[in-house]
């Protein structure tokens, strides 16, 4: 696929200015967060949102590089409308007969932050060595893959549940899948925890997150990142050590329902 964006792809100038200002606000509030002064990664979570969009962030002054999204379909469309120097991160629920053709069907799927069984871990496995195997230039580029704690214990949510689990899974990673690279652990907290962290209250689903961490690494060694934050609590995770931020309806706006989201917009839309 080219690196240049679809021809046909158009901007809409005052859409593109209120995104720019809006990544361009949470960076600051990043930065202002970010006490100790570490490299915080910025996912801008483009979900039901159109490629236009994307575009708009990933071109220069901003030249954005990396890009969430929670649906497969979505993902994959985009993917091949817009340059394969975006750096995509999929976040959503993830099925196990769809682990295999995201890894093997996306070449600059950066990151899968939504694994939580081992099942899913041996599919994303083989989906990225079929990949390496036809495009050459990928050959020892590992998939990065955070594990998904349900740190909150709500049944409703994903993620492995506390305890060995989350240290069997990681070590299978480490161990049994040579194509994937184990970036760090994830969690997506209780909204009612989020809601409630202020400067000086700690998240508890965020320092849950941080004592699994620091267990795994005690166990396997290396070294393991935090991805939790989101646009309601990005803030809190940030003090609490996180390293990676998802940040979507602050940067992007409210979204549509699934039925009416667009992969590529209409610029007389002006919304994008």
């Amino acid at each position: 696929m080219s690196s240049s964006p679809d021809a046909e792809m158009q901007i809409n100038p005052q859409r593109a200015k209120q995104l720019i200002e809006n990544l361009s606000q949470v960076s600051r509030s990043i930065q202002a967060a970010n006490k100790q002064g570490k490299q915080v990664r910025l996912v801008a979570v483009s979900k039901l949102k159109p490629a236009n969009d994307i575009l708009a962030l990933h071109q220069p002054p901003i030249s954005h590089l990396h890009f969430g999204e929670n649906y497969q379909q979505e993902l994959q469309e985009k993917s091949l409308l817009l340059p394969r120097e975006i750096r995509w991160h999929f976040i959503g629920a993830l099925q196990t007969n769809k682990c295999r053709p995201l890894a093997e069907q996306i070449p600059n799927l950066w990151c899968v932050e939504s694994v939580d069984t081992s099942k899913k871990a041996d599919q994303l496995e083989k989906g990225r060595a079929l990949l390496c195997e036809r495009e050459k230039d990928l050959e020892g580029v590992p998939l990065r893959v955070f594990v998904q704690v349900n740190t909150s214990g709500e049944a409703e949510k994903s993620g492995v549940e506390l305890g060995q689990e989350v240290l069997k899974l990681c070590q299978h990673i480490r161990e049994k899948c040579p194509h994937l690279r184990l970036q760090g652990v994830m969690t997506i907290g209780a909204i009612a925890r989020s809601k409630e962290s202020k400067e000086g209250i700690e998240n508890e689903d965020f320092v849950r997150l941080r004592e699994v961490r620091d267990e795994v690494v005690k166990e396997i060694g290396g070294e393991l990142e935090l991805s939790m934050g989101m646009s309601e609590d990005f803030e809190s995770a940030i003090r609490c050590g996180s390293d990676e931020v998802r940040v979507g309806s602050t940067i992007f706006g409210e979204r549509p329902s699934k039925k009416d989201a667009k992969v590529k917009a209409d610029v007389e839309d002006g919304k994008g």
